[in-house]
């Protein structure tokens, strides 16, 4: 707890500030090239514009870098990305938290105490982690100087007001971020000063709803006042915006009224030192009321500022309408500023630590080096994925996968897909164009910019097998499952004899797809049975990744075709879609606990072919990797780390630690 009781920072007469250098991006040069100077008094920083807008930037900085799995929590903490055991030059923290190794003297991504991993890198001095708390007393010493008329006289009252919503809007999503992992938190409203008592410094963990409230109303602030859209996107392309602020609230929302949060008894006896309850162990039907609202909100602000599903625009190349289809699914992610991109946050570049980490060996121009291979999917993650029906596997009553380990060869019409005449798993045929959009796997066709016969015929392929190019052959840089991440590398990769380039990236926080998705989930709480409203809202996105809508594909291909019929089975086909259509955006971990169904879903086996194998009949084998174990209800949130507990004895420790 040392970032809030040791740094009091309210009224220090000689604080020096904590800069952070901001990645440079082209297409928002000024915004992030600020890298603030050193000042010797608060009170300097606050004088002029120039100098209030590089503290303003300071602000930003603190926003957790998830285009990086190294410091992305919900990437690596679950079961959705595996990494090889004898891994190189890329150790993620939050790893370690799937592999079971979690603890309270010293946390894995400890976003508390800002260690190991937690937040985000170290700073460009090399020092420390980004500790959110220290952002949020750094927002908070932003928003009591530009709120003073007396101070920063030169600049304009319109831009006072932006920037301080714009800091209000930081505030929020810090706290939202540590009450994600934690639960309840200390709310730092102001900055403790440095005339307090050590009674006062000793902060306590507000409830869970309290927070809520605090947050979300930090948010509402904010968003009467943030523009609509970015009006100078040469400059401020990444600043907070109106759809932004209403999409985080509703995405605050819509974590309180789950499962998780929401009349779960596991919490019924949660209280602290002074026996004050920390969470309302009662369920509250008004929370998805609330959540639903926030999202339909979100979406008004979202479309009347001009966002819409991305989908790939006409292009020279002579592509087949199946690729066409996969690049409309993989480009809503990579291509830049694209129009789905609700949030995308320049500071967080998806560039080579992501990209080189998913990329596969698909030609003899890229060295062992240069696409790693590292970041591989469990076979679950495959199997999760819809037919080409647009159901379950296990479901679809004219599509047999009983034997989905056995041994097929692709035919000419299944070439865009998979290499004709390769054989490879049955699993990977016949499957939805997400499956191939996301997945590159043994046999399977890695379209990219640079396509030796500039179109999707005879195009790269990848060949898995540890004899072949992409095999598990090569110390620590291998893929682990036999299952790539093709999804997150942008489709500009280029490969040749001289030159190995990625196109990097602004991640996506939040894409419209995500927020459709989270308006039908919360919708569909509120009613006895799915309206027409819910069924619009994931039709939308299903319709993009070129699939039937739900009633249709239910009826005419499901086993279970009245599935879509009522709440519980409605509730299961959403959260499905969700997990698909997020799928590798660091979604699913987050959205697993908060359905409370992590005991189900994280006990399981990570499995994978076996990689090692140089034939078809040995490779296909599924070998288990890693016997996964979540410990409920104690793994649902984060430790407090030890010392922090000995440091402030107000604060209680996360039940189970």
């Amino acid at each position: 707890m040392n970032n809030l009781i040791l740094n009091k920072a309210g009224k220090i007469p000689y604080f020096i500030i904590s800069v952070f250098l901001i990645t440079t991006f082209s297409a928002c040069k000024k915004y992030l090239d600020i890298v603030p100077d050193n000042l010797p008094t608060i009170d300097n920083a606050f004088t002029l514009r120039n100098e209030a807008e590089k503290y303003l930037y300071t602000c930003y900085s603190y926003l957790p870098r998830e285009g990086d799995p190294t410091y992305n929590i919900g990437y690596m903490a679950g079961d959705e990305v595996w990494i090889p055991y004898d891994q190189r030059e890329f150790g993620p923290s939050a790893w370690q938290i799937a592999r079971g190794s979690q603890n309270a003297a010293d946390p894995y991504s400890d976003a508390w105490s800002s260690r190991r991993g937690g937040g985000g890198p170290q700073n460009n001095q090399g020092v420390g982690y980004y500790g959110l708390f220290t952002g949020i007393r750094n927002c908070n010493i932003f928003l009591e100087n530009v709120k003073d008329p007396g101070k920063v006289l030169d600049l304009r009252a319109d831009e006072r007001e932006r920037w301080i919503a714009e800091v209000q809007f930081l505030k929020a999503y810090y706290h939202f971020y540590l009450l994600r992992m934690y639960g309840p938190i200390p709310l730092v409203k102001r900055n403790i000063d440095v005339s307090a008592t050590e009674n006062e410094v000793r902060v306590k963990r507000a409830p869970f709803d309290e927070s809520v409230s605090y947050i979300t109303s930090l948010l509402d602030s904010a968003a009467t006042v943030l523009p609509v859209i970015i009006s100078d996107r040469g400059a401020e392309l990444g600043r907070v915006t109106k759809p932004i602020a209403l999409a985080v609230k509703a995405k605050v929302l819509l974590m309180a009224a789950s499962p998780l949060f929401n009349g779960n008894s596991d919490y019924a006896s949660f209280k602290d030192q002074d026996g004050v309850s920390l969470f309302n162990a009662g369920y509250d039907a008004n929370k998805w009321k609330l959540a639903s609202d926030a999202a339909k909100a979100a979406i008004e602000s979202a479309t009347a500022a001009g966002f819409k599903l991305y989908e790939f625009p006409a292009t020279a190349f002579k592509l087949s309408d199946t690729t066409k289809r996969q690049m409309s699914i993989r480009n809503a992610l990579t291509e830049r500023w694209n129009s789905e991109h609700v949030w995308a946050n320049p500071n967080s570049l998806a560039a080579e630590g992501l990209q080189r980490n998913a990329m596969a060996r698909i030609n003899t121009n890229i060295g062992v080096g240069a696409a790693r291979q590292q970041l591989s999917v469990p076979i679950k993650i495959a199997e999760q994925f819809y037919t080409v029906n647009g159901v379950p596997i296990n479901e679809d009553k004219t599509l047999n996968f009983n034997n989905k380990y056995s041994l097929r060869t692709a035919i000419r019409r299944e070439r865009f897909h998979v290499k004709q005449g390769y054989t490879t798993a049955r699993l990977n045929f016949d499957r939805e164009p997400r499956f191939y959009a996301d997945l590159g796997f043994d046999g399977g066709v890695w379209y990219k910019y640079d396509s030796p016969t500039s179109s999707d015929s005879a195009t790269y392929v990848l060949e898995g097998k540890s004899v072949q190019l992409a095999g598990a052959n090569n110390y620590g840089w291998y893929n682990e499952t036999g299952y790539f991440i093709k999804k997150v590398v942008d489709w500009n990769m280029a490969s040749s004899s001289s030159n190995i380039s990625y196109r990097s990236y602004p991640w996506p926080q939040i894409r419209l797809a995500d927020l459709y998705l989270m308006y039908a989930e919360a919708l569909n709480e509120t009613l006895a049975a799915p309206d027409a409203e819910v069924f619009e809202y994931i039709n939308r996105v299903r319709k993009r990744a070129g699939l039937l809508d739900v009633q249709k594909a239910w009826t005419d291909y499901s086993s279970n075709p009245t599935k879509y019929g009522n709440q519980a089975g409605m509730r299961e086909i959403i959260h499905q879609e969700r997990l698909i259509e997020l799928a590798f955006e660091g979604s699913r971990y987050w959205d697993i606990l908060r359905w409370k169904k992590a005991t189900e879903m994280f006990n399981q086996n990570i499995t994978g072919w076996s990689v090692s194998q140089g034939t078809e009949q040995e490779y296909y084998k599924v070998r288990t990797i890693y016997p996964q174990s979540f410990i409920a209800p104690r793994d649902y949130l984060w430790p407090i780390r030890t010392y922090d507990i000995t440091v402030n004895p107000k604060l209680v420790q996360n039940p189970g630690w």
